[in-house]
């Protein structure tokens, strides 16, 4: 596939909370959803399609708690989710985050491989690491592996999922009549990978995927996940709250990726976004205020000390953020909320607010033409290739994005107006593997 004649633009992805990304989002729906109800996830996948959204992404964790947002507390294990939306879809990229913490490589590489088959072509695999102490203990253990154990196993394991995914080559099947030969097996490989972490034999019993092997998504922002991503990664999810950040971020993971011996073009740096779309810059500026004095700040002040991993509420609600030492769990989007609190000024309570409602990532209000704005800034400055986005109400929200947005940023020729691959590594600009 020859892009080099392609005009720079925009990628977007949908960040799917069924019933909204911001905490009191499904206050305000007029159509409040179900995460789990199958018929609604269909109806926003082809919403998102009909958008010509690059990417339809799931997110997951392995334990909940009753603090966290209704679309997250009950929600449909992603992968069985994205195989049936495949048969629902023809476009849209499918992609569905899955922990290297608490999976094995053979499964994982087979469940992945096969929704590449249903989907022909349209799956991505959002790289995990789970932090979290309560997902320990739903896997036998009583705390969780350190930081760097973790990215060590996460290395290895994607060592050995792409070896696995490699180990069918092109044309391995071949039916012959005449000869009765179905297979040709030198083309069908074993791996005998032995590793620090997994022993594994292969080769995988499913042929090779439409697109070679899944799109590879990681989000990582530490140092350990930066290296891993400029290592493996094809899609970066981040978050960064101003442009400067913005800029920071993506100079130093393409420059390791360029250090890594890749092709920096190759890999996509999306950042989360939430955008609060009105008619009016006083309309979204209103919706968004009414959004976050509807937050249950006890609720989301728990959500903070999660994240934390400090039981907050022994400060003062109207003082300071206290200066807590970032421990082995999600270190990336603390440091983020710790800068932001610091940058901006805010108490305890407004931090708690924001994070509950938009959990650490970048907030844009007003119209279609200020999101374009600021869309094409970040992408002609050297911020961001596209972006990742965060419906605070679904559908509403959702909605006006689509009929609004889009065809703002399509006139400006930021933003494609259908998809022009079958597969979605084509569609990304990734090349075939």
């Amino acid at each position: 596939m020859d892009t080099s004649a392609t005009p720079r633009r925009l990628r977007l992805g949908l960040f799917v909370q069924p019933v909204g990304h911001h905490v009191s989002g499904w206050r305000l729906t007029e159509q409040l959803g179900d995460p789990t109800d199958i018929d609604w996830l269909i109806t926003l996948a082809k919403k998102a399609e009909a958008g010509t959204f690059d990417l339809f992404f799931v997110g997951d964790a392995l334990a909940t708690s009753m603090y966290r947002l209704p679309s997250t507390m009950a929600r449909l294990e992603p992968l069985t989710l994205l195989s049936a939306l495949a048969v629902h879809t023809r476009h849209i990229g499918l992609a569905a985050t899955a922990s290297t913490t608490f999976s094995d490589p053979f499964t994982l590489a087979r469940s992945f491989s096969s929704l590449d088959h249903i989907s022909r072509g349209r799956a991505a695999w959002n790289v995990v690491t789970s932090f979290s102490t309560d997902v320990a203990r739903n896997f036998s253990r009583d705390d969780m592996p350190g930081h760097r154990e973790r990215y060590a196993r996460a290395r290895e394991f994607l060592d050995v999922t792409n070896k696995l995914w490699n180990g069918w080559e092109e044309g391995a099947v071949q039916p012959d009549v005449d000869s009765g030969r179905y297979f040709v097996d030198e083309k069908i490989k074993p791996i005998n990978h032995q590793g620090t972490h997994f022993r594994v034999q292969g080769p995988l019993n499913i042929t090779r995927s439409p697109q070679g092997r899944p799109v590879i998504i990681e989000a990582g922002s530490s140092a350990d996940g930066q290296q891993l991503a400029a290592e493996t990664a094809e899609v970066v999810f981040t978050a960064s709250a101003t442009l400067e950040e913005g800029q920071a971020f993506y100079q130093s993971q393409k420059q390791q990726v360029a250090a890594a011996g890749r092709n920096p073009d190759h890999v996509v740096i999306m950042p989360g976004v939430m955008p609060i779309v009105g008619e009016t810059r006083e309309q979204a500026q209103a919706l968004w205020k009414k959004l976050n004095t509807l937050v249950d700040i006890d609720n989301g002040l728990k959500q903070l000390s999660l994240r934390f991993g400090v039981d907050l509420s022994e400060y003062p609600l109207d003082g300071p953020v206290p200066e807590v030492e970032l421990g082995e769990g999600n270190q990336s989007r603390v440091r983020l909320l710790i800068d932001m609190a610091k940058r901006d000024n805010l108490t305890l309570r407004e931090l708690a607010a924001i994070a509950a409602g938009s959990r650490g990532h970048r907030v844009i209000v007003g119209t279609a033409q200020d999101i374009a704005d600021d869309f094409q800034q970040w992408l002609e400055q050297g911020a961001a290739d596209g972006f990742n986005i965060m419906p605070a109400i679904m559908p509403e929200q959702l909605d006006l994005f689509i009929e609004r947005v889009i065809p703002e940023l399509r006139q400006r020729g930021l933003f494609h107006d259908r998809y022009q691959y079958a597969t979605l590594r084509e569609n990304l600009g990734l090349p075939l593997n």
